[in-house]
């Protein structure tokens, strides 16, 4: 049995969601097969052997000159036939969604999205995230087959602790005309994703509706400036055209995952904790103690944000002198 694993590229290789969903699968414990549908570059599998990819399986042609998803289907039930796959994924992209439910469907298998956590492999039992990512199921995945897709920085992204050298091959795949109905026939430039430095970013700095508008974000910079990190924002502050966009943390903006994440005058709306939720250590500053957001953060101050940031600042320089 193996693990096959439905890769995405991009201009630097392997995608970063694909990388996390390369670092899931080995957890597993089952050998590690990687499917890539169309160019196959050498900086892609150069990276597939960092991530302990044992066999590369292309497939490529006229087919996968652009986006189908019923397409890319037909490609992983050929991939997951011919490797004897136990498990199919990908990342929780909304590729990796849309491949997978027709790959689940054409298996006869059982799909679990959005997975953070493997609980076991026999049976495949599986924690994963819904209601926007504010509560955690625990599924069990029945079936000779478990389909999952790996939410998005449920883990992060890691080099297996050896490379491989993957046994490259062409996969032979039948696609049908009925296959090549819906596909994408036209891409066009959006606004640049600026919103990069917060995702990676160690240290997060959010800021809401008690931010009371525009100019109340002076505090929040500076303590992000002297914390090394970055500004967030929920979505009534972008909707209100407060912040920029690329800076909204949330079900529709950047999910984020820092060591530290702190919230100043922020509620903790469901759509807001989707984002903010992987966030290994929550420090809460709000003057209602009952908020979700104080609740559900690991620390929490009560108190006017106008008035602990600056307190805060003012410590932080006095020990650095």
């Amino acid at each position: 049995m193996s693990t096959l694993v439905l890769v995405e590229t991009d201009a630097d290789g392997v995608a970063e969601t694909s990388g996390e969903a390369l670092t899931f699968a080995r957890g597993l414990g089952d050998p590690v097969r990687a499917l890539v549908i169309g160019e196959l570059s050498e900086a892609v599998t150069s990276q597939l052997s960092d991530y302990g990819v044992e066999a590369v399986h292309h497939a490529n042609g006229p087919a996968f000159e652009t986006y189908a998803a019923a397409a890319w289907a037909a490609a992983v039930v050929a991939a997951a036939r011919e490797t004897d796959a136990g498990v199919v994924l990908a990342s929780g992209t909304p590729r990796g969604m849309e491949a997978m439910a027709h790959s689940a469907v054409r298996l006869g298998a059982s799909m679990a999205a959005n997975t953070v956590e493997a609980v076991s492999r026999h049976p495949m039992v599986v924690n994963r995230q819904v209601l926007g990512g504010s509560v955690l199921e625990q599924m069990q995945v029945d079936g000779d087959i478990a389909v999952l897709t790996v939410a998005g920085h449920a883990c992060e992204a890691v080099p297996a602790d050896a490379p491989t050298t993957p046994a490259i091959s062409t996969l032979e795949v039948e696609v049908p005309e009925s296959d090549l109905i819906a596909k994408v026939v036209r891409t066009e430039p959006g606004e640049p994703d600026e919103s990069g430095g917060l995702k990676a970013a160690r240290v997060v700095v959010g800021g809401g509706r008690g931010t009371g508008g525009p100019d109340g974000f002076g505090d929040l910079t500076e303590l992000a400036e002297l914390l090394g990190g970055v500004v967030g924002v929920t979505r009534v502050v972008t909707s209100l055209g407060w912040r920029p966009h690329a800076e909204q943390v949330g079900q529709t903006g950047s999910r984020i995952s820092p060591e530290l994440y702190i919230p100043c005058g922020i509620s903790g709306a469901i759509q807001h904790w989707a984002g903010c939720s992987s966030a290994k250590t929550i420090l809460a500053i709000n003057t209602e103690a009952d908020a979700p957001m104080v609740t559900k953060a690991h620390y929490a101050v009560i108190g006017d944000l106008h008035e602990v940031l600056p307190a805060i600042n003012e410590e932080l320089r006095r020990r650095r002198g």
